[in-house]
């Protein structure tokens, strides 16, 4: 089985998940149905996404317990829905307000750098150092995590903090060394990094001097272009 198709399980059934604690718990108060939104809706554009521009480091192969071994610790982001909900948690207006605002930028980094990344990599493989890459190198990530962070405020409890902080650590800073590992193979590279953040973005310093943003390399092969930016 492929990775994706664990991942896509677990995006499609947040939104029943979500819903089944509301019922189990009877809880229908102002808040389970804000996170609904929030997350479920996530989980749908999640497959939109998958459809539309897919991330090639998704599409490995790997056996079935993996696939399985995966499933459960993504379920791990579902400890917040359960807090939430079953303890009938209220949080303040201002809180809520915030958590969908961080949320709802998160969404916007991540998705949308997404999208610039595919489609460049589509018709000119190369170094992307302009539009959500040019200060910060990993702008899905950063807004990947902004968006778990408005899940866990919601959930007014330590222990999707922690989660996050897991899946930040174990996951998405060693993929993120991984691919400047890749990247260091163009000249271009070292000036590009210490202009641009790894996480954080550095709104400060020089913009890299690369024409229109990409540089292109069409000695390689097409195996290869495909690891160009992200995998």
């Amino acid at each position: 089985m492929k990775i994706k198709h664990t991942i896509n399980l677990h995006k499609a059934l947040t939104f029943i998940f979500i819903l089944g604690l509301m019922f189990a718990y009877q809880n229908f108060t102002i808040t389970p149905w804000v996170y609904l939104a929030l997350h479920g809706t996530y989980g749908f554009m999640w497959l939109l996404k998958d459809r539309i521009y897919p991330d090639k480091q998704w599409e490995e192969e790997i056996p079935v317990p993996m696939g399985i071994f995966t499933f459960v610790m993504l379920g791990l982001y579902w400890v917040a829905p359960f807090i939430l909900i079953s303890s009938g948690s209220e949080p303040s207006p201002p809180l809520i307000a915030a958590a969908i605002s961080i949320n709802l930028l998160g969404v916007f980094l991540h998705y949308s750098s997404d999208a610039q990344k595919y489609y460049t990599l589509k018709y000119q493989p190369g170094l992307i150092t302009e539009g959500f890459f040019a200060r910060c190198r990993n702008t899905n990530y950063l807004g990947e995590i902004f968006i778990y962070s408005g899940f866990a405020m919601l959930a007014q409890h330590w222990l999707p903090f922690l989660i996050l902080g897991f899946f930040a650590a174990f996951i998405f800073v060693p993929n993120m060394l991984k691919k400047d590992k890749s990247l260091s193979r163009y000249p271009e590279f070292e000036n590009y990094k210490a202009n641009s953040g790894l996480l954080i973005p550095k709104f400060f310093g020089n913009q890299p001097q690369v024409s229109a943003g990409v540089v292109v390399s069409q000695e390689q092969p097409h195996q290869e272009k495909v690891k160009s930016q992200n995998y």
